[in-house]
């Protein structure tokens, strides 16, 4: 097969074989695809095989693979040049549409992905308030910039001492504390402890995605919000995934919440290297060229990109274009939970609007050590026995799906009645 040969040879000239580590399929044990197209909500690898796709880029593909309006509008872009290293029109237009939509921002400002606009963010965060803790939730990623690759730790108020990866210097990490997620009572002490004091700002997935998707309890980011303001942290919200994902106003419009800063991603890029970071004026200012701190980027705000997210951002703001998507993902959705229930299956499935979980193991998700109760070996039965059936989810067992405007009904009908089954014959 060409996948495997394409693979051998990926293997000598990169590292695993991949440019991302859950790209290698390791955790499914098979080896990689290797993606030759995409139209719509089908994929097709270099062997000629198609596939449902429900990992969409992992979110961003909110309308689809080559979605013939970004394609024009991308075409135009690019034969009038794909990159100058100076300011465009373009660039004013998505981020006038983006402080339009969204009431906490104000002013924003554009990277090339989720990894750096968190970063910024803390960059930001720190300056601002001449603090230098930060406040990170188990379980929760944020991309892979050293202050925030922490493992998750059990207690209330450590400093955790310990990186996810080799590489992250300890010095690095010191300011960073790992509480739990969903935990109102733990986090509000903290916050409120003389340790609170020292935080610059607390950043949170509002809901989360990176640990498959587990959203807020009740008051969780009220009480953020109003602990933050307390003891004078900002409050930073990472929509990289939620972004435009969940509605039109995020999950702060969602939710009712007013952060500080947020984070965007994915979805504003309509599947081009665009992230951004945003918010209040007084606090955005403090990026050079006004103020003191820096970020830069050859490739921010690229003018191919820019055109995507704004040609995307246009087609959401259509009436009921996430009407329609709620049933989408609803057609698909509500007979796997039936069939959960009728079977008391080991499983449930966790859904906010069109992005959604399968946990196989766990009987709830509300934070990371719910996650121990995963089973892998049965979730790498799963992934397979979809794959042989033409439908592409994606290869961890706690990652988020996503429905798109794209996938029909037939498509949906078909994953759902694959998926019953499997749990019928479980």
């Amino acid at each position: 097969m060409r996948s495997e040969e394409i693979y051998r040879k990926s293997c000598v000239v990169m590292p695993g074989g991949v440019n991302s580590p859950v790209r290698s399929f390791k955790s499914v044990g098979m080896s990689p695809m290797i993606v030759e197209s995409g139209a719509g909500d089908l994929i097709r690898d270099v062997d000629g095989r198609e596939f449902i796709d429900y990992c969409n880029s992992w979110g961003a593909l909110l309308l689809g693979h080559a979605d013939e309006r970004i394609v024009r509008a991308v075409c135009q872009q690019v034969a009038k040049g794909s990159s100058f290293g100076i300011s465009t029109e373009v660039e004013e237009q998505i981020a006038s549409k983006i402080v339009g939509l969204i009431p906490s921002v104000e002013k924003i400002r554009f990277v090339s992905s989720g990894t750096e606009a968190t970063m910024t963010a803390l960059r930001i965060a720190r300056g601002f308030t001449g603090r230098s803790k930060i406040v990170k939730f188990a379980g929760q990623y944020h991309g892979h910039h050293d202050s925030l690759l922490v493992q998750a730790g059990s207690g209330v108020a450590c400093l955790n001492t310990s990186a996810t990866s080799l590489g992250v210097n300890p010095g690095v990490i010191a300011d960073t504390i790992c509480l739990p997620f969903n935990d109102v009572e733990k986090v509000c002490s903290f916050l409120r402890s003389r340790a609170g004091a020292e935080v610059a700002a607390v950043i949170v997935e509002p809901i989360a995605g990176n640990m498959g998707v587990v959203p807020p309890v009740n008051g969780f980011l009220q009480m953020l919000r109003e602990e933050t303001k307390r003891c004078g942290a900002l409050l930073i919200f990472d929509e990289v995934i939620t972004g435009f994902r969940v509605g039109l106003g995020g999950a702060q419009g969602l939710y009712g919440i007013d952060p500080d800063l947020t984070c965007f991603g994915k979805v504003i890029g309509g599947g081009f290297p665009v992230a951004a970071v945003g918010g209040k004026s007084a606090i955005m200012d403090c990026l050079a060229p006004l103020g003191q701190v820096y970020q830069a980027g050859t490739l921010s705000g690229n003018p191919p990109s820019m055109r995507a997210g704004l040609e995307t951002l246009s087609v959401l703001e259509q009436a009921g274009f996430y009407e329609k998507l709620q049933q989408k993902a609803d057609r698909l959705i509500k007979p796997i939970q039936e069939v959960l229930k009728k079977k008391n299956f080991p499983g449930c499935l966790q859904q906010v609007g069109s992005m959604f979980t399968l946990f196989l193991g766990p009987l709830k998700v509300e934070r990371s050590e719910d996650l121990n109760a995963l089973d892998y070996p049965l979730f790498g039965r799963f992934f397979r026995y979809l794959y042989e059936k033409g439908i592409y989810i994606p290869p961890a067992a706690q990652e988020s799906w996503f429905v798109s405007s794209a996938h029909t009904d037939e498509h949906l009908d078909y994953t759902a009645d694959c998926i019953c089954k499997f749990i019928d014959e479980y």
